[in-house]
């Protein structure tokens, strides 16, 4: 039986301690533990009780280091499951995230400083900064993510209303409030937003939702559809060939770039693409999948003359009737 109480806390207390106060740069004496004991929690104890339970903290598996002040040993340490290095990378992913919200940001942001020492998680802090991308109003994002994950878990399609902002920046439900009913078979990160890529049960398509635009989402009873349809795109290679997630379908497109842009067009559409020669030894020749539409004519606009695209004709005329639309050129 101990002999004072609050014994068999005591070496969960000191752990704490180290992993909330200590780091490379800030230890802790046997003497400060046992003033925080005494304290914070009023629990006694001598100096070769803490010096036993630092030993058996390390014994199972914590990696307690020591360094030495003049004469006076200071305990810290020296690894977390998280490196701060880590934490860091972590903290810029939710802070520049586009589709979790501003208060979502914060709560993670204060999840990930308390994996870190009080002055490890000062770094973190002033690590937060303003990107200037604009975050998503849909606070249910997180638990919409989480209900599309648990669907398909279980195997299971999903219900949902989908709405679009109005002049007022209202909500405005699509068809009226119409009820989607879709089986996910995948959730991607695209051009700063979060989509869903599943099965829609009433088109026979598989489609692409944004996720911060999805509401009332539930699990539906009804069996996950389209394995078929959906295993006939790759995600990874989907994503590269895609502009925006929506356009008017896919198409393969010739594009003739300047070789400068070399690093711009594999960034996009990965290192297994085959650049060609041309009659120019300036310019390279590509030959794509690509989700035609406005936002992949917009990209090939922001080029100018450094991209062009060669075939099929049809695209080839979007982008001039785009053009002259939008710019004034390549009219006649």
């Amino acid at each position: 039986m101990p002999k004072n109480p609050g014994q068999k806390k005591k070496i969960l207390l000191i752990r704490a301690l180290l992993f909330e106060k200590t780091d490379e740069a800030h230890g802790v004496s046997i003497e400060d533990i046992i003033k925080y004991l005494e304290n914070e929690h009023f629990i006694t104890a001598e100096r070769k009780s803490i010096k036993e339970d630092i030993d058996t903290l390390c014994d199972l598996g914590d990696d307690i280091c020591s360094y030495n002040v003049g004469s006076k040993k200071y305990y810290y340490i020296a690894s977390r499951e998280f490196e701060l290095a880590e934490l860091k990378l972590l903290t810029d992913c939710v802070q520049s995230s586009k589709f979790i919200t501003r208060k979502k940001s914060a709560e993670l942001i204060k999840k990930l400083e308390a994996l870190a020492s009080v002055n490890q998680a000062k770094d973190l802090s002033r690590q937060i900064y303003v990107t200037g991308k604009v975050k998503t109003m849909n606070e249910s994002i997180y638990y919409t993510v989480d209900a599309i994950h648990a669907a398909m878990s279980e195997a299971k399609a999903i219900e949902f209303q989908y709405f679009d902002y109005d002049e007022n920046k209202e909500k405005v439900l699509r068809h009226s409030g119409k009820v989607y009913t879709v089986s996910p078979w995948a959730l991607i990160s695209n051009e700063d937003n979060y989509y869903l890529r599943g099965y829609d049960h009433v088109e026979g398509l598989i489609k692409n939702f944004r996720v911060d635009k999805m509401i009332s989402v539930a699990i539906s009873k009804r069996a996950r559809l389209g394995k078929e349809l959906y295993e006939k795109t790759d995600p990874e290679k989907y994503t590269q060939k895609t502009f925006g997630m929506y356009g008017d379908g896919e198409m393969l497109v010739s594009i003739e770039f300047h070789k400068s842009l070399c690093s711009v067009m594999i960034d996009r559409f990965g290192k297994d693409v085959t650049f060609f020669k041309t009659d120019d030894p300036d310019m390279i020749r590509i030959s794509v999948n690509v989700n035609v539409g406005p936002n992949f004519f917009g990209w090939i606009m922001c080029f100018g003359g450094r991209v062009k695209i060669i075939s099929p004709e049809v695209v080839v005329k979007q982008l001039k009737g785009l053009a002259v639309d939008t710019l004034g050129i390549y009219g006649e």
